[in-house]
This record gives C-alpha cells, sequence and structure tokens, in this order.
C-alpha cells in the first residue's frame, strides 16, 4: 500500500525550514552590533560566597556518621 503525504505536511515542513532559517538571521543580528556594546566592569569578588556556618557544620558532622 502505497501512502502519499499530504500538500499540508509539505507546506508546513517548507515554512518551518524558512521562519527557522529567518529566525537565526535575526538572532545573529548586525556583525558590528556585539562590538559596538559597552562592557561591564568586573566587580570582583562581593563576598556572598560559600559560608561555613553552625547549621553546615551540624550537617557535615552528621553526614560523616
Amino acid at each position: 500500500m502505497k501512502t502519499e503525504l499530504s500538500g499540508n505536511r509539505r507546506t508546513f515542513f517548507k515554512h518551518a525550514s524558512l521562519f527557522g532559517g529567518f529566525a537565526v538571521l535575526l538572532a545573529l543580528g548586525k556583525p558590528g552590533a556585539a562590538e559596538s556594546k559597552p562592557s561591564v566592569p568586573d566587580q570582583g569578588p562581593s563576598g556572598q560566597g560559600y559560608r561555613l556556618t553552625e547549621q553546615i557544620k551540624q550537617y557535615y558532622a552528621a553526614a560523616r556518621k
């Protein structure tokens, strides 16, 4: 038995590939646009990282058992 693809399915995939390519072009934008954006200065460490608190010490002690 031979099955045929409907025209709607073919049209869907044709449009999907066209719009997908268009979306990629829009995402890339202008080649020089990325260079013109001002860079954000590095703030360095803010002191909000990992802290060894009493609760964490209790957890480590319980996990060793």
